[in-house]
Order: C-alpha cells, then structure tokens, then sequence
C-alpha cells in the first residue's frame, strides 16, 4: 500500500523551447498533445533566482497529454535563470519534473535538508513554487507546486478540454 503522506509523483514535464507555437504545432501534431494555453511574459507576485531578485522574461505554455502536464518555456533575454542554467541561448531541451505538494513548506524544507539547492522559489497565481537543482539525480531540475483550489480547477479544465481534443481541433485553448 503507498502511503499517502509521502507518496509523490510527477504530473507536470517541462521543457525550455526557443518558438513556443511551434513546438504546440509539433507535440500536437506528433503525439496529440493540446490543446495548450500560453501565458505570455509572465510576472510574478514574489520571485529569487539563486538568492538574486533577477526575475527572465519567460513565457509558458501549458496542456496535456494524456493524463501528465506539458510545459513548454520559451526565455526572451539573457537574464540568468534555472533555465540558462541548463541551456544556452539556442539551445532546448527537457528542464524539469513537477510534483504537486499539499504542505508546501514542509517539502520545501525535506528538499533542503536532502541537500537539494535551492535554485528559485517563486509566488504566482496564489501559488508557490520551488525549483531544486536536482541534475546530480535525475539529469534535470525538480519544482514543487502548491496545490491551492483555484490552480487545481484550471488544470481539470485544461485536463478535459485534452480528454475531448480531436485531431484536426485547434492546438490551442481559450479559457
């Protein structure tokens, strides 16, 4: 039996992209993934990146295939960040795992005490976020999302528009 309490798994991949409509264009028509819905330039409420307030001009792109997120990420400047990290200017690739917590803080902390550096942490949306630098691991960074009930019903939406998604259907979701 899987405890409750400390069970987690990843519900969200993610990936720095440098043409957020092409890569919607590429996923969908290569796995059915979609339709995507892109936040364009987001801001945060509160935001550090290795202990710096240098917040990239990122824009993101969210959908589903079947029942794990995608994210895609497209970094507009030079600004150091978790993704510069990884990649290059140019260059794409996978970034990270996502897994959704209920205590955020406390996970934050077993995260730190694992040895696990602390790379951004972030407040948006009425939600936190944390990006470990988890690469010695799994190759890639890992981020834990809070769970708060408004971002929770924007993904079952977004969750279901995929579930009734049909090829041909727009790539793209308007919420």
């Amino acid at each position: 039996m899987t405890d409750p309490v400390n069970h987690r798994s990843f519900f969200q991949e993610a990936y720095l992209v440098n043409d957020l409509e092409a890569s919607i264009q590429k996923w969908s028509d290569l796995f059915g993934a979609g339709p995507f819905r892109s936040v364009m330039h987001h801001k945060t409420d509160r935001f550090h990146y290795r202990g710096t307030d240098q917040e990239a001009d990122v824009s993101y792109a969210f959908g589903y295939l079947g029942d794990m997120m995608i994210q895609f990420i497209q970094q507009h400047d030079e600004t150091p960040s978790i993704y510069r990290d990884m990649f290059e200017s140019g260059a794409e690739g996978f970034h990270h795992v996502a897994v959704l917590v209920r205590d955020f803080e406390g996970e934050y902390q077993r995260m730190l005490d694992l040895g696990f550096t602390d790379a951004c942490r972030l407040y948006a949306d009425e939600v936190d976020a944390a990006y470990f630098d988890t690469r010695s691991v799994n190759g890639c960074f890992t981020e834990i999302h809070g769970d708060p009930t408004p971002i929770l019903g924007r993904w079952a939406t977004m969750k279901r528009a995929h579930d009734l998604w049909r090829p041909g259907d727009s790539p793209y979701l308007e919420l």
